[in-house]
């Protein structure tokens, strides 16, 4: 059959080839641009991180963020203001020459170009909350090996940067963040995440403190999703961000700053769905929720075909997104093609479907069912729950209690995540952090923000009392 068509590499045993084999087969991306760090995204690639932006923006605008533009060119001057930001981010910055404006760099992140502007547009407390993103492409001058949507010199986010009048009122839209990333990446695309408090030595630049979302990706490395910052006063201090509260005085704001990288969700997205067949694309963002595949002779192609016409023209009413593959491939071959590009549900038409239930092919299980148009959506909706209950079940398992290095090492072989006592993940617990790096080839990425988890016991480095409950993983 078909459908039992597979790629040569297996992604269990070999993700990483799998991966760049998959990115090419499904036409994804295409990586022969010939400057070390940026690829092609090509139109499948495109439409699917469309959705995802889309997807993200009606939630951001539905908390009361507004859109706007900012450029990607950043003077030197701004990055000065805030000297932990500037020190944070120089070694990964895209300087241009010189000119008669002084040096410019393409922007590695917008906080030093935003807050400029907010120091002329807030000035009362009525001006606030501002809360404003942009789409943006932002450029880093990474130095390490570069994987295509994973770790790249360029890649395709929302950044959104908030203004508050009072630190609580900060700290809520933290948590609002978090509970987007939760909604949308997890609860829609079906990928779970640790929302972790960063160590003091791994948070923003510039930031009091960073919540990162962190995905494990099958070859047992996580990959940091969208984060959210609590940046206090010191961007507001530095670039003289103030309003006159409602007795006239003079304060700084507090700041925040989110960013969910949709080039990076795509890739975590193929990773945790896909299969030895290709992709798998959730029905709620796939840019072509259903494929319609007519299967005719000479003798009955017109009767067929106007069949699948109907088909299409129901489904469209339905404001389901639908194509007709009405090409002279073989249906084999064409079963093929659209399991590769992670179609969610084909429907297959022959002279038997004309007169009885139709076809239904489900992605995700590979297996037919018979239907009616009525039943597209929810069998979209429930191939969707099924592929986040099944990552779920997988991330679930993937995480390991550890008392000492030998069983931390021995999780991270079996690519999982270590979940162990610490002493710090503030500045006194560097070092301890600094030998897991060295000896284990892995990082400390945090405690839990989402629950407090009671240490017991002593730390496994230096063997102090423990004072918190980390997670220790490899990462890209």
């Amino acid at each position: 059959m078909a459908e039992k068509v597979t790629f040569n590499i297996d992604k269990e045993k070999n993700f990483s080839e799998w991966y760049t084999e998959i990115l090419d087969k499904a036409e994804i991306t295409d990586i022969r641009y010939n400057v070390k760090g940026f690829v092609v995204i090509r139109p499948l690639g495109a439409e699917i991180i469309e959705q995802i932006y889309q997807m993200w923006e009606a939630e951001l605008k539905s908390k009361g963020h507004k859109p706007c533009i900012f450029p990607a060119i950043i003077p030197e001057k701004n990055f000065k203001k805030e000297s932990s930001h500037v020190e944070g981010f120089s070694p990964d910055v895209f300087w241009l020459e010189e000119t008669g404006e002084g040096k410019l760099a393409l922007r590695p992140t917008s906080e030093t170009a935003f807050y400029q502007l907010y120091s002329l547009w807030i000035r009362s407390w009525r001006d606030l909350p501002l809360k404003l993103y942009q789409r943006a492409n932002v450029f880093r001058l990474e130095t390490k090996a570069t994987r295509p949507l994973i770790r790249a010199r360029e890649f395709f986010w929302i950044e959104s940067h908030d203004a508050f009048s009072s630190k609580e009122q900060a700290e809520a839209q933290v948590q609002e963040d978090i509970l987007i990333t939760e909604n949308l990446m997890h609860q829609k695309l079906g990928i779970p995440f640790l929302p972790l408090k960063r160590p003091f030595w791994d948070k923003f630049p510039g930031a009091e403190y960073t919540i990162g979302s962190d995905v494990l990706m099958p070859d047992g490395k996580v990959i940091q999703q969208p984060s959210t910052h609590l940046l206090n006063q010191g961007f507001a201090k530095s670039f003289d961000v103030k309003f006159k509260d409602d007795k006239g005085k003079e304060n700084y704001v507090w700041q925040t700053c989110y960013g969910p990288a949709m080039s990076r969700i795509l890739a975590s997205l193929i990773a945790i769905h896909g299969d030895n067949s290709g992709l798998i694309v959730p029905f709620s963002i796939s840019p072509v929720q259903v494929i319609i595949v007519p299967i005719y002779k000479t003798e009955n192609k017109d009767k067929i075909m106007k069949k699948a016409e109907e088909i299409k023209k129901e489904l469209e009413k339905e404001k389901i997104t639908a194509e007709i593959d009405d090409s002279d491939k073989k249906p084999g071959e064409k079963f093929y093609y659209w399991e590769m590009r992670g179609i969610p549900l084909r429907i297959e038409i022959g002279e038997k479907e004309i007169k009885e239930k139709l076809t239904i092919f489900l992605r995700d299980k590979k297996e037919r069912v018979k239907g009616e148009v009525k039943d597209i959506r929810k069998l979209g909706e429930e191939m969707d729950k099924r592929l986040r209950e099944k990552a779920d079940k997988e991330f679930k398992k993937s995480i390991e209690d550890c008392k000492n290095k030998k069983e931390i090492e021995k999780a991270l072989e079996n690519k999982k995540i270590a979940r162990c006592n610490f002493c710090s993940i503030e500045k006194q617990g560097e070092k301890c952090a600094e030998a897991i790096e060295k000896e284990l080839g892995a990082f400390v990425r945090g405690v839990r923000h989402d629950k407090k988890e009671k240490p017991t016991g002593k730390c496994i480095i230096c063997n102090k009392r423990a004072n918190e409950v980390v997670y220790i993983a490899r990462s890209y």
